[in-house]
């Protein structure tokens, strides 16, 4: 049983608009112009939204690592860039996860990098679907 559930309603597609059940997400959508959209003003779309959840569960993820194995993750950052690539039968998407960790040398980072992403639940529902690649800033 989950412990949470968001939950979000979007119409229109990608140049239309979601809100959250709780109302504090509200924003309209628009395909970006790279994709051969509109890309509106002041407007996001799906890539966005879902990299900016992997980013943010991805640095509790790195805390938590960093909390077990007693490793110090003040100012810790989590960039997530989400891509989407047209493939044989549609499309894919690809994420790149960039974590700084200025309080460590890299390969303490690098090591928890790793870990977290063992342990992280965006991780999990990606691996073995879409390319993630982890690089430590």
């Amino acid at each position: 049983m989950a412990l949470y559930t968001g939950s979000a309603t979007a119409t229109g597609g990608r140049n239309g608009h979601v809100d959250s059940s709780d109302g504090l997400i509200s924003h309209d959508l628009s395909i970006p112009k790279e994709m051969g959209g509109p890309g509106k003003a002041g407007a996001t779309n799906p890539e966005q939204l879902f990299a900016a959840g992997y980013a943010a569960c991805f640095g509790s993820a790195v805390d938590a690592v960093g909390r077990q194995k007693k490793l110090d993750t003040t100012g810790a950052t989590v960039t997530c860039d989400v891509g989407i690539d047209k493939v044989e039968g549609g499309f894919q998407l690809s994420a790149k996860l960039k974590v700084k960790l200025p309080a460590l040398e890299k390969a303490q980072a690098q090591e928890l990098v790793e870990a977290a992403h063992q342990m992280c639940p965006y991780s999990k529902a990606t691996r073995g679907n879409i390319d993630v690649a982890l690089e430590v800033v």
